[in-house]
């Protein structure tokens, strides 16, 4: 299993825009054959924060989610809307 955790700092009068593209890209990472979980987390107490939890069978499934469309659409429609650039950072996974 392969474990990405997506930092994001969104610019305040995007927040609703930038949650209702990001469930789109949720809603088709899903539907990926090697996609296990991806949440879509936000800070209570800092609400621009955001934090995707991006879970893959294996590093294949994760490259191979770069590729998708509804990837590349998330990817150049949010892009405007942050604070500053993402940063994934990948995780090896103990348990389970």
């Amino acid at each position: 299993m392969v474990v990405t955790c997506v930092n994001v700092t969104v610019l305040p009068e995007h927040i609703a825009d930038f949650i209702q593209a990001t469930i789109a890209n949720h809603q088709g990472s899903i539907q990926e054959p090697s996609n296990l979980r991806f949440d879509l987390l936000q800070d209570p107490e800092q609400p621009t924060q955001f934090v995707l939890y991006e879970a893959y069978a294996d590093s294949e499934g994760a490259a191979q989610h770069k590729q998708t469309a509804h990837y590349k659409i998330w990817r150049e429609t949010v892009a405007p809307w942050m604070a500053k650039p993402r940063e994934g950072k990948p995780y090896t996974v103990i348990a389970p």
